[in-house]
């Protein structure tokens, strides 16, 4: 097992701080063995010939973007933000809406690509935010008061034909089918 490259993998994908906790948790390894190899992994990317570095704030650490950068990544950002919703964008953004709070696993299984560049837009430009939920052990996915103030509604269930399709059990029988076999895993097209 090359921690090094797990390690890497995990900060790479994950779009919060891990804590060291949560790395050893993960990779189960000692503390002080994911220590050393966060710490090899920061002295490696954290050079002015690195696009990325990572960063530490107490025991968590984050890939992020080399500071040497800010004014490039700035500029690609705000247009990110400012651009129009991409297809995808629209097309996930509505499940979201309408299927919300949901799952990046869910997301997938009822779109089925690789979402996770579309959701870390849709965050970026405030249309959706990000909480923990207990019960299901996983992030979930819904949209934010911006969204709502953006299309001039008081709350989601003001979305036209909500109802039906909030609960539509055809759709409810195929998540819970395909998440419990484990069948049809996303591609990565998005």
């Amino acid at each position: 097992m090359n921690i090094n490259a797990f390690i890497e993998s995990l900060l790479f994908i994950s779009g919060k701080p891990l804590s060291l906790n949560k790395l050893s948790e993960i990779l189960k390894k000692d503390k002080k063995e994911v220590a050393v190899a966060v710490e090899a992994l920061m002295e490696k990317y954290n050079t002015d010939d690195h696009g990325v570095h990572i960063q530490k704030a107490g025991n968590s650490y984050q890939m992020a973007t080399n500071p040497k950068y800010a004014e490039i990544i700035k500029e690609f950002i705000k247009s990110e933000q400012v651009g129009e919703l991409t297809n995808p964008s629209l097309e996930s953004l509505t499940i979201i809406a309408y299927r919300g709070p949901i799952t990046k696993a869910e997301l997938e299984q009822i779109r089925g690509v690789n979402c996770s560049l579309i959701i870390r837009n849709l965050m970026i430009r405030g249309l959706i935010e990000s909480q923990e939920d207990r019960n299901k052990m996983a992030t979930v996915y819904s949209i934010t008061f911006d969204f709502l103030q953006y299309l001039g509604l008081e709350r989601v269930s003001q979305l036209p034909e909500y109802k039906k399709l909030n609960s539509d059990e055809n759709l409810k029988k195929l998540l819970e089918q395909k998440i419990e076999g484990g069948a049809g895993q996303p591609n990565d097209k998005a």
